[in-house]
């Protein structure tokens, strides 16, 4: 059994702010907090109440702000001598460093983050920053490499019956086989991390799960319908929670559903407002994926040949640049079914009855 989900990261006054809270709310709050501990020099209370500000302020897409937010707090927690604290700052900024797409520093810093989470005797700042490296390779698509880590830090927190980390090492392991092809595999993961995230009131994690299953859905059944209305459920939390990224995560995913079932031109719009989402938060992996599903679906819908070779180039480029390597095997696989002068198709047409259109994930 699970009890209801907490979010450690919510520290000192802010332990009473629920994992359910608006992320607003958690900036106001971790804001006043904040200038009343500086205010008043306890530099303990204001690494604390920095790292919710630093969060909240990342998960809202304001990447300024939680840069500075993450560093402030860093530098009280080491005025304060308190390690625990410090690991906590490192890990949200290795977190931030991720989304940026700066993956070597955001690997230096969670690997900082997670020894002195263990210097400092904090079991759960230890393993979220494990888990934020086994994330970031996952998302570079080193699989072998952090399947393990996923595996051993799922067994971690059921054993400790942490809700929300267990949601969230089922989401990674199910998103692993998703890329493998193992969708039934993955469905059950995810299937298994909607419930328990219901069952622990985490409506994050439940998001995230919902959103994975509407993926499956799609790719594996067709069954377009279901796939939208899991994503509908997911969005109305999203929003609800003034959750950015995973609401452009969002938007992408259902311009994939609308892709994968022949209806370009829906699709296209989908990816507008998804790449349109990214770019605002400066999140450049949201961005190439957003990228590579508006070019396919502008190729569908009769795209200059020329035009859609050039942007798929440069989407290359973005993407060895940036160092994610699934996401360029993606780019490879676009280039042989649009360039191929056999397959391409030169107006909107819906897939043939049994076929399956891949989609940017």
């Amino acid at each position: 059994m699970y009890g209801k989900a907490f979010a450690p990261e919510y520290q000192g006054a802010l332990t009473t702010l629920s994992v359910n809270a608006s992320l607003t709310d958690v900036l106001d709050a971790g804001t006043r907090q904040l200038r009343e501990a500086e205010r008043d020099g306890r530099h303990g209370e204001a690494a604390r109440s920095g790292l919710a500000v630093a969060e909240a302020q990342r998960r809202l897409g304001r990447i300024g702000d939680a840069d500075r937010a993450w560093k402030a707090s860093y530098r009280a927690a080491r005025q304060a001598g308190d390690t625990a604290a410090m690991a906590w700052a490192l890990w949200s900024g290795g977190t931030l460093a991720r989304q940026r797409g700066a993956f070597p520093l955001a690997r230096r810093l969670l690997a900082l983050a997670a020894e002195l989470g263990e210097r400092g005797g904090d079991v759960v700042v230890r393993g979220y920053s494990l888990a934020g490296l086994a994330e970031t390779g996952r998302i570079q698509g080193d699989y072998e490499e952090v399947a393990r880590l996923h595996e051993q830090l799922l067994a971690e927190a059921r054993r400790r019956g942490e809700a929300r980390h267990t949601v969230w090492a089922l989401e990674g392991i199910a998103q692993i086989h998703r890329n493998r092809g193992d969708y039934d595999t993955a469905y059950a993961l995810f299937e298994e991390a909607a419930g328990i995230a219901a069952q622990a009131d985490d409506r994050r994690g439940h998001a995230w799960a919902l959103r994975g299953l509407a993926d499956i859905v799609s790719v594996r059944d067709g069954d377009v319908e279901r796939a939208l209305g899991l994503l509908s459920e997911a969005e109305r939390t999203c929003r609800a929670m003034s959750l950015s990224s995973a609401l452009a995560y969002n938007h992408k995913m259902r311009g994939n559903v609308l892709y994968r079932a022949g209806r370009y031109a829906e699709a296209r719009d989908l990816y507008e407002q998804a790449l349109a989402e990214f770019r605002a938060m400066s999140e450049p992996r949201g961005q190439a994926l957003a990228r590579l599903g508006l070019t396919k679906s502008l190729a569908r819908l009769g795209r200059d040949r020329s035009e859609t070779a050039a942007e798929l180039a440069s989407l290359a480029d973005e993407l060895d640049r940036i160092g994610l390597r699934h996401a360029r095997e993606m780019v490879a696989r676009a280039q042989k079914e649009l360039l191929d002068s056999a397959s391409q198709r030169t107006g909107p047409r819906s897939a043939p009855a049994g076929v399956r259109v891949e989609a940017a994930r």
